[in-house]
């Protein structure tokens, strides 16, 4: 957030508008400031902004008065007095900037809210009053403020009228290039973030992967827009795991910058997943983590290694891993991966074999549980194992849904799509099943 501000303060405050703006220089001098100067020999001048002119006295020295105040509280009651008494002054405009900017020393968000209306009432394509109202639409949705999706269609708005006066803009007049640069530059920060963010929330993945790349390359330091850039890229339905990881691992090393430890753990967590999903492990990912922290944009020779494909780690798995070894998560991989070869190997061991395990409950009877073995499942509450009881499990202990259950069961079949292990001669470790009572003969009489 702290970073945020800082380019708000950046775009309301270049240039220094007490110093610089067209009117502020009219006023330094002794009397109204004079009208568009003619070239020297006749000759037609190129296009420019007509230079402004306060042709009142009373006006001016209003106005002088209004803008040399050093307090900030009385320059803002001058102001306000001076655009009540001329609300159509040539200079209204630069009034309200300078107004605006006064009430963001203040830290009056109220009096700024109202101060940008009225900026983009008379000039609707003012940069500054886009870029606070931007700002502000974006926190609201973010902190909840107003209703999520009428502060998002109100961000968006503001921030795609940012986009378009940006192109449109002439450099105002008193202003250097340098700093006319610097305001679009920050500017282009803030109206991309907020429509990379909307981009995001209404999954064009696209749309918002290019918005909040050019707000992260305007800024680097932003994690405001550097974790969205980074979620962008992983959500995808095709993630772009290279780019989407160093953006991760940089959002970790921002949320340390800014004392965040809840979200770098946050953040580092969410990364490790990832890119345990592209490598296969999790070896090498404290390294991106370090490359994170001392650059701030990916180094050109940057790579992670991609994780072998499925039916090459059932390969190497097989050749490395007894069966008797395996988790339901290897099972799972190998009769899943298309190597039939593995999995027929696999199989072939596994089969007809009692294993023990323990497992997560998904739905319970007497004579049958079915189960989650798998991380992935038990996460998700489905079942990858069918469990048919020997003998029915007395009521007492039937094992509750949810709950972690020791089975024994004997594995006769399995399918990949859903996995699922079919097994029998199933019974609760540790309350092995009775064997049936032997049947009395009857006796003749």
């Amino acid at each position: 957030m702290r970073t945020w501000i800082i380019i708000l303060g950046i775009v309301l405050t270049v240039p220094a508008l007490a110093q610089n703006s067209p009117a502020q220089q009219a006023a330094g001098a002794q009397q109204p400031a004079a009208a568009t100067q003619q070239p020297a020999g006749g000759q037609a001048a190129a296009p420019q902004q007509q230079k402004k002119e306060i042709k009142s006295q009373a006006e001016y020295s209003a106005y002088v008065n209004a803008i040399q105040q050093t307090d900030d509280n009385a320059k803002a009651v001058a102001l306000e007095g001076y655009l009540q008494q001329y609300p159509d002054s040539v200079v209204k405009v630069d009034s309200l900037e300078l107004l605006l900017v006064t009430y963001q020393k203040l830290g009056n968000l109220q009096k700024m809210t109202d101060t940008a209306n009225r900026l983009l009432a008379v000039d609707p394509a003012n940069l500054r009053a886009l870029v606070f109202m931007t700002y502000l639409k974006r926190n609201q949705f973010e902190q909840g403020g107003t209703p999520a999706s009428q502060a998002m269609a109100d961000m968006q708005q503001f921030a795609q009228r940012g986009v378009q006066a940006m192109q449109t803009a002439p450099k105002p007049d008193g202003m250097s290039q340098a700093d006319f640069d610097k305001l679009k530059t920050a500017s282009g920060a803030i109206f991309n973030g907020a429509l990379g963010l909307a981009a995001l929330q209404n999954k064009d993945y696209a749309t918002a992967q290019q918005r909040l790349q050019d707000a992260v390359n305007a800024n680097p330091a932003n994690l405001r827009d550097v974790y969205p850039l980074a979620l962008a890229y992983l959500q995808a339905p095709q993630p772009i795991f290279l780019q989407g990881l160093w953006y991760i691992a940089r959002a970790a090393e921002l949320a340390t910058e800014n004392k965040n430890a809840e979200a770098q753990q946050q953040f580092t967590k969410y990364g490790r997943s990832f890119y345990i999903k592209y490598h296969g492990n999790d070896q090498g990912w404290s390294d991106v983590l370090k490359l994170a922290a001392a650059n701030a944009t990916p180094p050109a020779d940057f790579k992670i290694a991609p994780r072998p494909t499925p039916a090459d780690e059932a390969r190497d798995l097989v050749a490395t891993t007894a069966v008797k070894d395996m988790t339901f998560d290897q099972f799972q991989l190998i009769f899943t991966s298309g190597n039939q070869e593995a999995a027929d190997k696999v199989w072939a061991d596994l089969k007809d074999k009692p294993i023990a395990f323990e497992a997560t409950v998904v739905t319970a009877g007497a004579t049958k549980l079915t189960l989650a073995a798998t991380a992935d499942d038990i996460d998700k509450k489905t079942a990858d194992v069918a469990l048919t009881m020997v003998t029915a499990i007395p009521r007492a202990l039937i094992p509750k849904i949810g709950a972690t259950a020791k089975v024994e069961g004997t594995p006769t079949a399995y399918t990949t799509q859903p996995f699922m292990i079919t097994m029998v001669k199933g019974f609760l470790v540790g309350t092995p099943p009775k064997p049936p009572a032997a049947r009395r003969r009857a006796v003749a009489q």
